[in-house]
């Protein structure tokens, strides 16, 4: 087989957009997998990335190194919230008056 039909593609996964373009994530059983590893690592480098399945199940993702490192990059917003340079006065205190009246 040649490297576009690598392995048994039991479907494919859409992941988003990336440049411009929807990106999706080719389905492929382990054991088709360890058959075709090299074909699968040179799709890989070409954009090409591909979940690997166990028994149905998603195990893994190969994708470009470089691809990789970019998304390895991008911070969580968890991260970007706790890094955030805030001093005292950069929030408006807080209100502390009740939103509404209900009894205790």
């Amino acid at each position: 087989p040649g490297h576009d039909d690598v392995g048994r593609e039991s479907n494919s996964t859409p992941v988003g957009i990336s440049r411009g373009k929807v990106t999706t994530l080719r389905e492929i059983q382990l054991r088709d997998a360890k058959a075709s590893l090299s074909a699968i690592v040179e799709a890989a480098t070409r954009g090409e990335a591909a979940v690997i399945t166990r028994h149905g199940k998603p195990t893994a993702v190969l994708m470009d190194y470089r691809e990789w490192q970019r998304l390895s990059r991008v911070p969580s917003f968890a991260r970007l919230l706790t890094s955030a340079p805030l001093e005292a006065g950069y929030l408006p205190e807080r209100d502390e008056t009740p939103l509404r009246d209900f009894p205790v």
